[in-house]
């Protein structure tokens, strides 16, 4: 495994090779400060003044050679369109052909160049938090703060490139004259429906939206499922997953996502009434609701070790499982047992393979369409959010055969049951198990840009313990070896242990998971108590709750588009964190009950929000949980996706017992007491994203 040094050294264009940020010397003179600072050699200020000047430079030798090149880019353009008008005089196919390969050739050096401002960003984010994590100091907090604006500064050069943007544009418009309709009067500015579809263009246009950050909405909708992958990697290294690639395999996981996410909600309008019918208190749907989270706990951690040897058979014994639970679910109503429901959803939550779905994806899909099969399965588990509640609206009748009951509150296992029965047949029949890899060939060398954030991010003394050297030694993975840029296999090995993963959470990365905890403990608070709270308050009839809730689902989508084609190209992430963040917040304080009577559309309105809000936020979370996570935390069992859906799981357990807990004190003021927690935790992720602003970098 070799670290980003030796990787960068590799890629480089070796004509350009002395304008690329000094990555190894930069390095060495960290480790020269630290150990100057041991023996009292050089003082704090003088370190931090020093450093930052080296960074200046180096940036500025970057920019001014980035400028130059768009400068003979621009030339070289001028000239082809000059050509280009002669062309338009006398026309000859054969110079037209050459014209046009000309253009492209610019095409291809203006992405060789963009790989060049992209190696270097990503260089110097590296060399920023090796500096924080080595010296335990958040310089990175006052580098960014203080060059970020500043008119001097070219910081911003690095990652928002106008210049090149021109560049492109000129591009764009000639190649397009090449195109099926040159001759024609009308020009690109009049047909914006028909964009240049020259593959140049395409590429340059993809590797200026991955230096600038920009999205689409399948890349934001695809961040949700915080699956990690190389930016920098090639054809070749992609290779495997094309081998291993299975469309049917694929698509099974999705539904194996989505049929999930539709047992999960299918229950949360009836359960209330089902809770009521087997004598216990309505607000134990909470506990009905809850008890899936608790065993889906459990279930993420064997299901992601299972993953490590194997696909099909987790497959197999998830549908054999669920199909279990919803038995047991449906049979709860005749063998009048509360507990027998509760194991039922029990043994639903013992069956959760979205720890498979999303390695499944992680590893065995190519990279050119990961994508794609990411936003899918965040789809899919939108899909299921919205049909599982719509679905229960529709399981309204009540008969029986034999001894078996058939209403609105078993239907919904009967149903499932029957649906997991198929979907175990479809995968005994069409599932192929790809050739698995070992998970020490699996460890990615850089999983994303920022992947090996590990900055310390705590004002503390500039240099660590002896011990917390040695730790950070071990776990960083870009010390030198002889010489050598070759880092130690074992410092990129992945976590082997739920206590070793933790020990790579950084205060960002731990901000994060909080944030992503709130914002599912707000979520799971709107959809559990709903049936309860519309029933006592509005008198909503099951029917009503299940179409309220099928909408909050069918919500997500939309807004996702908005957000991930628009707004995300207008703001930064860590912008948007905060703005969701707080809308989340005024979403929790609308829902209140404080003076007066509560109206349908108040609590209406205040669950659209909060849970519009939560989807929103929950994207750009992971967008920036994905850049700020080590990259250990890329691949093997205990790995980023685990962490996050652990945390968010957590949320909806603590959530669906609180609204237990709170209906012992009443239904009347169940509503207030179950957003009480909601509102601590907000205030508390609110407070901790503002003291890591600056390192969500």
């Amino acid at each position: 495994m070799v670290e980003f040094g030796k990787k960068l050294k590799e890629r480089q264009i070796q004509e350009w090779q002395r304008y690329y940020i000094n990555y190894k010397l930069m390095k060495k003179k960290v480790k020269q400060y630290a150990q100057q600072i041991e023996v009292g050699a050089q003082d704090r200020r003088h370190v931090l003044m020093e450093f930052s000047r080296m960074l200046d430079n180096q940036i500025e030798k970057i920019v001014l050679f980035l400028l130059e090149q768009q400068g003979k880019l621009a030339s070289r353009i001028a000239k082809l369109n000059e050509q280009h008008e002669a062309l338009l005089q006398q026309p000859e196919i054969s110079q037209i052909a050459q014209l046009r390969e000309a253009f492209r050739a610019v095409g291809q050096d203006l992405l060789r160049l963009l790989f060049f401002v992209e190696m270097n960003a990503i260089g110097l984010r590296k060399i920023l938090k090796k500096f924080d994590k080595r010296f335990g100091y958040r310089f990175t907090d006052y580098y960014v703060t203080t060059r970020a604006n500043h008119p001097y500064s070219q910081l911003q050069q690095v990652f928002k490139q106008v210049g090149i943007g021109a560049v492109v544009g000129a591009l764009s418009r000639n190649l397009a004259e090449f195109q099926d309709r040159h001759g024609s009067y009308l020009s690109i500015y009049d047909q914006p429906a028909l964009p240049p579809q020259d593959p140049v263009i395409e590429s340059i246009k993809a590797a200026v939206d991955r230096l600038t950050h920009s999205t689409s909405f399948l890349r934001f909708l695809g961040q949700h499922a915080l699956i990690m992958q190389d930016e920098l990697s090639t054809p070749v290294e992609d290779h495997v997953d094309d081998e291993r690639y299975h469309f049917m395999s694929l698509l099974l996981n999705l539904a194996n996502t989505f049929l999930y996410m539709v047992n999960t909600y299918i229950v949360v309008p009836t359960a209330d009434n089902y809770s009521l019918s087997l004598g216990a208190a309505a607000t134990v749907c909470g506990v009905v609701i809850g008890s899936m989270a608790v065993a889906q706990v459990v279930s993420s951690l064997y299901f992601s070790a299972w993953s490590n040897k194997s696909y099909f058979r987790p497959l197999i014994f998830s549908s054999i499982v669920l199909l279990l639970g919803n038995l047991l679910y449906a049979l709860a109503y005749d063998l009048d047992s509360i507990a027998v429901l509760i194991i039922g959803r029990l043994f639903c939550g013992l069956g959760s393979a979205r720890a498979v779905n999303r390695r499944y994806i992680s590893d065995c899909v190519p990279l050119k369409i990961r994508m794609q099969a990411s936003a899918a399965f965040v789809s899919a588990s939108a899909l299921g959010i919205a049909c599982g509640p719509a679905l229960a609206g529709l399981l309204q009748t009540n008969f029986k055969i034999y001894k078996l009951t058939f209403n609105e509150d078993t239907l919904p296992g009967w149903v499932m049951a029957l649906a997991w029965f198929i979907y175990l047949v479809w995968v005994w029949i069409s599932f192929k198990e790809p050739a698995h890899k070992t998970e020490v060939n699996n460890v990615q060398p850089e999983a994303s840009t920022e992947n090996d954030a590990l900055e310390k991010g705590l004002a503390q003394p500039l240099l660590l313990s002896s011990e917390e050297k040695q730790e950070d030694e071990d776990n960083d993975g870009d010390q030198e070896c002889d010489g050598s840029e070759e880092a130690s296999e074992e410092s990129h090995r992945p976590a082997a242990s739920i206590a070793s993963a933790y020990r790579l959470l950084t205060p960002s990365v731990k901000v994060q998971l909080l944030i992503y905890f709130m914002l599912k403990y707000a979520m799971e608070i709107v959809l559990a108590e709903s049936s309860v709270i519309t029933t006592y308050y509005f008198s909503w009839s099951t029917s009503t709750v299940a179409i309220f809730l099928a909408c909050l689902g069918l919500t997500v989508l939309p807004v996702n588009i908005v957000v991930g084609s628009y707004i995300t190209n207008m703001f930064e992430d860590r912008q948007l964190l905060l703005a969701t963040e707080i809308m989340v917040g005024i979403g929790i304080l609308l829902s209140f009950h404080l003076i007066g009577t509560y109206t349908a559309p108040q609590y209406v309105c205040s669950a659209l929000i909060t849970f519009v809000s939560a989807e929103v936020l929950e994207g750009v979370n992971l967008s920036l949980l994905s850049r700020v996570m080590s990259s250990r935390l890329a691949c093997g069992t205990y790995n980023g996706g685990l962490l996050s859906t652990e945390a968010g799981t957590l949320a909806r357990v603590v959530a669906d017992s609180t609204i237990t807990l709170a209906g012992y004190l009443g239904t009347n003021r169940l509503l207030n007491i179950t957003l009480l927690p909601s509102l601590f935790i907000w205030i508390s992720s609110i407070v901790a994203t503002c003291y890591t602003y600056n390192s969500l970098f």
